[in-house]
């Protein structure tokens, strides 16, 4: 399966783009060849537990999954199979929580939490990844990102190979037209968050391109 792992929606501040925008435009691209099976929206510092997009994901037939991107003192992390028990736990407005702790309560919560772009300069987690901190819990990076500036893909490419890290995709969308630019293939199917918290666990995936996916009788 084909997942983009990071993009933001209206919910999130500095996004245009709906979710059923996101989706027709999947839609779309599965015409031209392409193979993108779902998103998860990871908004910016909160979780939308009451929205269900149950109806739009089978009215696309795309999986929609929901996540969160938090700020920290460390950079920016991923987090997916957000519980009520992590959300009693954590403030995710906390623009300077420790992402040491964040990543322990995730843990014991049966949710995972991971550095977003890490190569990303001034906010990413190569700015700390050499520092005296403990960050043995770190085994999972983004590594392609849809946003990336010059300079950052290999950033974080350095990061990868120097610390043994699997790294995951994600377009980073805030804007329709660029969904699914960046993708996490996972070996297994997924059906849900806990499905999704299972296979990074698992490390059964790798990142791709969108032009990866595309069907080889697709291809000119």
């Amino acid at each position: 399966m084909n997942l983009d792992l990071h993009c933001h929606s209206v919910s999130s501040d500095d996004s245009r783009a709906t979710v059923e925008q996101y989706l027709k435009w999947i839609v779309s691209l599965r015409k031209k060849g392409y193979i993108v099976d779902g998103i998860v929206l990871t908004e910016h510092r909160k979780f939308d537990i009451d929205l269900d997009y149950t109806e739009l994901s089978d009215k696309y037939d795309v999986l929609v999954l929901k996540g969160s991107e938090l700020d920290t003192r460390h950079g920016h992390f991923l987090v997916y199979g957000v519980t009520k028990q992590m959300l009693n736990k954590i403030d995710f407005g906390n623009v300077k929580m420790d992402s040491i702790e964040l990543m322990k309560i995730a843990k014991e919560s049966g949710a995972i939490a991971f550095p977003a772009h890490p190569g990303r300069f001034g906010i990413g987690f190569c700015e700390y990844s050499d520092s005296d901190l403990d960050f043995a819990q770190v085994s999972i990076v983004e590594h392609l990102n849809g946003s990336y500036r010059s300079g950052e893909l290999e950033r974080t490419e350095k990061l990868i190979s120097d610390k043994g890290y699997a790294g995951t995709g994600g377009s980073d969308a805030h804007f329709v037209s660029a969904i699914a630019t960046c993708l996490t293939e996972f070996r297994t199917s997924i059906h849900n968050e806990q499905d999704l918290v299972s296979a990074l666990n698992q490390k059964t995936f790798r990142a791709i391109t969108l032009e990866e996916t595309r069907k080889p009788d697709d291809v000119n």
